[in-house]
C-alpha cells in the first residue's frame, strides 16, 4: 500500500497513470464523495492487487472464497465497493490477495450508538473482530435497558463479536463520578447490577463485556478495582473476558479528575484486557491541537506496559476532527466533524491541508463567510497508520475505534492493508 498525498493539479485519472492501477481501484479504496474535488494535502490509498476473480454466472463470496482459500470477510474488506454485500455480476472483479501483506494481526473492535445507519453498519463490519454498542447505564443497582438488539444481531450474523458495554453516563450525558461512588461503595447493590448484566448478557448473545467508568473519584480507586473483579470472576464460569476501557495516563500518581480514580495497576490485577482511550488532547474545549498526538498516545502505551502485559491492550483509535474558532478563548467550543467532512471543508474554503509529522496528523486553516479565522485537525490515512504501527510495535492485542457513527472508508482500507484482522468468533 502506497499513501499519495494530492499536490497542485493532480487527478485520480493521472493518479492511476503514475502508479499503475486501475482508476476504478482507486475510486473503491478511498470512496470519494466527488472524485472531481482533490484537496491539496488530501490522502490517497493506492493498493496493488496480487491476485484477481472474474465474477462467472453462479458465484458467490462464499464459492469464490471456497476457491481461493480465504474468508467472505476478506473478500469484502478486499473490495469496498460491495459495502458488506454478496452482490456479484458476471464480468466483475473481485480483488483476492494484495501483493503488500499485512504486518501483523490485530483485534479491532469499535464502538457504535443503536441509531447507527445501516447501511453504514453493514459496510463496515467485515472490517471488525468486535463490535461495541454503547450504551448501557444504571440507577443504584438498576440496569438501564439499551436498544442494541439490532447491532447484536447483525454483528452475530457477520461473526462479530458483541461487546457489552457498562458506564457511569447520567441522565444529562455526562460520566458521573457521584453515579460510580453510589455503586462502588454498596456491594449488595453491585451484586445485583452484576446478576441484572449477566441476565442480559446470556440472553442477547453477548461475548465480552466492557466497563468504561470516568472521573472516577480518588478515593474510589480501590473500590473501582474490586468491583471490576467481582465482574470478572462473575464472567469465568461464562467463559467471557473482561475489559476496563481507561483514562490515558502517563505516570500512576497523575493529578486530574479524570485519572485519580483509574489505577492501573490494580486494575491490570482485576480485569483480562484494557482498552487505552488514547485521545481527546485535542477537545471540544481545549486549543486547536491534534485529537490523539503521536508522542502523547506513545507515552501512554509506554506507561501502561509497565502494568499490563502486551496481549493485554487495545490502543484507543478516534474515528473524528474538530474545527476551532481562532483565535482560542477559554470556554469556547470546538464544532466536532468527521474526516470525510473535514477534507470536504479544505475544498469548500480553498485551502490546502498540512501535515504535522511530529504529531503525525493532518491539520488546516481557512477563513469563514464572517472573516472570521477557524483551524481543524482531524485523521487522515498518514495518522491512521500510524497508529496501527504503533500498536503493531508494541506487539499490542488491539486497536479500538471511537466511533463508527462517521463514515471513514479509507481509514478502514488502511486498517486491512495494514493488519491481518483477528476473528473473535
Amino acid at each position: 500500500m502506497d499513501i499519495h498525498v494530492v499536490q497542485p493539479g493532480d487527478t485520480i485519472y493521472q493518479l492511476a497513470q503514475q502508479y499503475g492501477v486501475p482508476m476504478e481501484r482507486l475510486l473503491q479504496d478511498n470512496q470519494l464523495p466527488d472524485p472531481s474535488h482533490l484537496v491539496v494535502g488530501q490522502t490517497i490509498v493506492v493498493q496493488y492487487p496480487e491476485l484477481t476473480h472474474t465474477v462467472k454466472a453462479g458465484d458467490s463470496l462464499y464459492s469464490i472464497a471456497q476457491m481461493h482459500s480465504t474468508t467472505v470477510a476478506q473478500l469484502l474488506r478486499n473490495n469496498p465497493a460491495l459495502q458488506g454485500r454478496d452482490l456479484l455480476f458476471p464480468g466483475q472483479t473481485i480483488v483476492v490477495r494484495f501483493k503488500d501483506h499485512p504486518r501483523g494481526a490485530l483485534t479491532v473492535n469499535a464502538y457504535a450508538y443503536p441509531y447507527i445507519s445501516r447501511d453504514l453498519l453493514r459496510a463496515t463490519l467485515p472490517y471488525l473482530s468486535q463490535l461495541t454498542p454503547f450504551t448501557y447505564r444504571f440507577d443504584g443497582d438498576d440496569l438501564i435497558p439499551l436498544r442494541d438488539e439490532t447491532l447484536v444481531n447483525a454483528a452475530l450474523q457477520s461473526r462479530v463479536a458483541p461487546i457489552f458495554h457498562l458506564s457511569n453516563l447520567d441522565e444529562q450525558e455526562r460520566f458521573s463520578p457521584e453515579l460510580a461512588h453510589e455503586l462502588l461503595e454498596d456491594e449488595d447493590d453491585q451484586e445485583e447490577l452484576i446478576q441484572e448484566i449477566l441476565e442480559v448478557v446470556d440472553r442477547k448473545g453477548y461475548r465480552a463485556i466492557d466497563v468504561d467508568f470516568e472521573y472516577v473519584r480518588g478515593s474510589d480507586a480501590g473500590n473501582y478495582a474490586q468491583f471490576l473483579a467481582r465482574l470478572r470472576q462473575a464472567l469465568i464460569s461464562r467463559g467471557l473476558p473482561l475489559m476496563a476501557a481507561l483514562a490515558p495516563k502517563t505516570s500512576a500518581n497523575q493529578p486530574g479528575r479524570l485519572y485519580e480514580g483509574i489505577d492501573y495497576q490494580r486494575i491490570a490485577q482485576a480485569v483480562d484486557y484494557a482498552l487505552l482511550m488514547t485521545y481527546e488532547w485535542g477537545n471540544s474545549v481545549s486549543p486547536p491541537m491534534a485529537v490523539a498526538p503521536l508522542p502523547q498516545v506513545r507515552q501512554v502505551v509506554e506507561y501502561a506496559l509497565t502494568e499490563f502485559y502486551p496481549n493485554q491492550l487495545y490502543l484507543g483509535i478516534p474515528n473524528y476532527g474538530y474545527d476551532w474558532t481562532l483565535p482560542y478563548r477559554e470556554g469556547s467550543r470546538a464544532r466536532s466533524l468527521s474526516n470525510v467532512e473535514a477534507v470536504q471543508l479544505a475544498w469548500d474554503r480553498r485551502t490546502a491541508i498540512r501535515y504535522d509529522e511530529t504529531a503525525q496528523a493532518p491539520w488546516f486553516r481557512y477563513v469563514d463567510d464572517r472573516g472570521g479565522e477557524h483551524e481543524v485537525w482531524f485523521e487522515d490515512a498518514r495518522s491512521i497508520r500510524a497508529k496501527l504501527n504503533l500498536a503493531l510495535d508494541y506487539g499490542l492485542y488491539g486497536v479500538g475505534v471511537w466511533n463508527l457513527d462517521r463514515p471513514f472508508s479509507q481509514g478502514w482500507t488502511v486498517v486491512n492493508a495494514t493488519a491481518n484482522i483477528r476473528s473473535e468468533m
